[in-house]
């Protein structure tokens, strides 16, 4: 079997993580998306929802049977216990989803395993999984804006989630690579990311 890499890949909210996710991913890697598996886990019959609506309420599902995600967002970043609780359900289900998806990556014979999660910096298990921490970066001003093109939040909710995630220089003192994600068009940030992928056995 051959030697795995295993790359941990994050950002902010609105630093292009997921363009350079998607962009390793066409030179090959193999791309776990912490996000996307929280989302399966707490859509329409997803794992997490039996759990969330004893813990918080049928006010948090909606009809479909998904999680309430705007009254969730409202609870979660106003009350810190909220978090931790909604967190306790849902990142043990990520972790096992995660590892489940790492098994069947490495089966395929994948070289560079890539973990897109937004809150790798903060969480102080993942830096000890992985072999390297690539950081997309940006001003805080260009997160906002990029977040408000892309959602249609409002300014003060997009300063909310930016100040509940790890601060830019405590992301920074955490990486081992840095892509500088501002003015660029998409094909030089796709020259960026190709100038890296040697490192990553891609």
């Amino acid at each position: 079997m051959c030697e795995v890499f295993r790359l941990g890949l994050t950002g902010g909210i609105g630093s292009g993580k997921s363009t350079v996710a998607t962009l390793l991913a066409e030179l090959g890697a193999a791309v776990i998306d912490a996000d996307a598996i929280s989302r399966q886990l707490t859509a329409s019959g997803g794992l997490a929802m039996p759990l969330i609506s004893t813990q918080f309420g049928p006010e948090f599902v909606t009809p479909d049977g998904a999680l309430e995600r705007d009254r969730m967002r409202a609870l979660v970043h106003s009350d810190e216990s909220a978090r931790r609780r909604l967190e306790a359900i849902v990142h043990p289900l990520v972790g096992q989803q995660t590892l489940a998806q790492t098994e069947r990556a490495i089966e395929q014979g994948q070289r560079c395993i890539v973990f897109d999660v937004p809150l790798l910096v903060e969480s102080p298990s993942w830096r000890t999984r992985v072999d390297h921490v690539l950081v997309v970066d940006c001003t805080p001003e260009l997160q906002i804006s990029r977040v408000m093109a892309r959602n249609q939040l409002p300014r003060a909710d997009i300063e909310k989630i930016i100040a509940s995630q790890a601060t830019r220089a405590q992301r920074l003192g955490a990486a081992d690579s840095v892509l500088f994600n501002v003015d660029l068009t998409l094909a030089q940030l796709g020259h960026e990311v190709r100038q890296l992928a040697p490192r990553f056995g891609l």
